[in-house]
């Protein structure tokens, strides 16, 4: 199955790749150089590039690889997730308004929202794999 851009466009809750930037513009100016949110930055990096690997993968297993990776799947999302929430609470407590975390949404609101929190993690390791030429 070739897949292109435009089909994850049609999805529900997608972020265009215009949109992501822009989340990633502000998170990163927020962040600016302070040790400790570029430590949770790079916390959730870490994180969200093992989660990169089971997205990336996915289409390419079968059912019983499926199976048997979804629960280590939904265990690192949901600890995507949980970097995003840390980062958000320690900037906010640094004075940031952290816009950019109510725009990815909530799975509590909508349950798609953590397909796209999801997305944007993926969004993140494409950025930093490309500064790592």
């Amino acid at each position: 199955m070739v897949s292109v851009y435009e089909e994850y466009l049609s999805m529900p809750q997608c972020l265009t790749m215009e949109e992501m930037a822009s989340l990633h513009k502000k998170m990163v100016e927020e962040i600016g150089k302070d040790g400790e949110s570029q430590e949770l930055y790079d916390e959730l990096i870490a994180i969200a590039t093992r989660y990169l690997t089971f997205r990336a993968n996915w289409c390419l297993w079968n059912k019983e690889e499926k199976m048997e990776r979804d629960s280590a799947r939904t265990s690192c999302h949901d600890s995507v997730i949980v970097k995003f929430n840390m980062l958000e609470r320690f900037l906010k407590m640094k004075g940031k308004d952290a816009r950019w975390r109510e725009v990815l949404g909530h799975e509590e609101d909508d349950p798609s929202f953590r397909k796209r929190i999801g997305d944007f993690a993926c969004y993140l390791v494409f950025v930093n794999s490309l500064l790592a030429r």
